[in-house]
């Protein structure tokens, strides 16, 4: 975000939320790889630490910040921006549920990491403390939503979000390569206990083939149908590295530590 633009703030300070940045990520189609020129807005998400006064004072809570370029309703498209900043509470909280996208600041690469500071290093090395069963409920989750828009159905798909992409392709292909990334991680996480950003060649490959609108929307249901029982099979069986539940004691108290440092406060 360039200081010089006039932000369209939804909601939040950003005196209180920029100043005590800790960490923020390219987020969205350019940190899974999945990009194509001329057709993606650029998103991006960062976690930052409320100061006293907002947290153990009588101040209201800050719990996000949100700057867009366009209004709220609006959509964004090619060339715009959206930002939004946690506080170090919340961010915590979704991430431990296993939020995909707010899971993307402490894997995506260095390449995409707009803001870093040494709490945020820290931040991103608990990264393999959040991956577990619940984590990888919440891809399928997603990844349900987004196959049953792609197909036509949901209460929020009455109309097409992208009608230019139904009429070009006869489905909204974006849709559909947003279910089949969701499935992809859900099994990378399952099976590996890990989430690479990019995605793995051979999926981003195949995540961009469906984008482009080259793969026809019966086969990729049908793909994202078996990977979802591949997925499946592997938690039933007792397959899966991961935990059922995140590590919620070692990130609480690294939280804790991490705030009293911020703050500059001893003992």
């Amino acid at each position: 975000m360039e200081a010089t633009q006039r932000p369209h703030v939804e909601y939040g300070d950003p005196d209180v939320a920029l100043p005590n940045e800790i960490l923020r990520s390219v987020v969205g189609s350019g940190v899974h790889g999945i990009a194509i020129a001329g057709t993606d807005d650029h998103d991006e998400m960062g976690v930052y630490i409320e100061p006293p006064d907002r947290v153990v004072g009588l101040l209201p809570r800050q719990p996000h910040y949100i700057w867009r370029t366009q209004p709220e309703g609006v959509r964004s498209g090619h060339g715009d921006t959206d930002l939004v900043l946690y506080s170090l509470r919340k961010y915590l909280r979704l991430a431990l549920k296993g939020n995909p996208t707010v899971l993307l600041p402490l894997y995506a690469p260095e390449s995409d990491l707009v803001v870093r500071t040494p709490l945020g290093e820290e931040l991103r090395e608990l990264a393999g403390a959040f991956l577990s069963r619940q984590a990888v409920e919440r891809f399928l989750g997603y990844m349900h939503a987004q196959h049953e828009r792609m197909l036509g159905g949901g209460r929020r798909n009455r109309v097409p979000n992208r009608p230019e992409l139904v009429e070009r392709y006869g489905w909204d292909v974006k849709y559909g390569s947003h279910a089949l990334r969701l499935a992809y991680q859900g099994r990378e996480i399952a099976l590996d206990g890990r989430l690479s950003l990019p995605l793995r060649p051979a999926e981003r490959e195949r995540v961009l083939a469906v984008k482009r609108g080259e793969v026809g929307r019966d086969e990729v249901s049908a793909e994202i149908t078996d990977v979802e029982a591949e997925v499946r099979a592997a938690l039933d069986s007792a397959r899966s590295p991961v935990p059922h539940e995140a590590d919620r004691e070692r990130i609480s108290a690294w939280a804790v530590d991490a705030q009293r440092r911020h703050w500059g406060w001893i003992g």
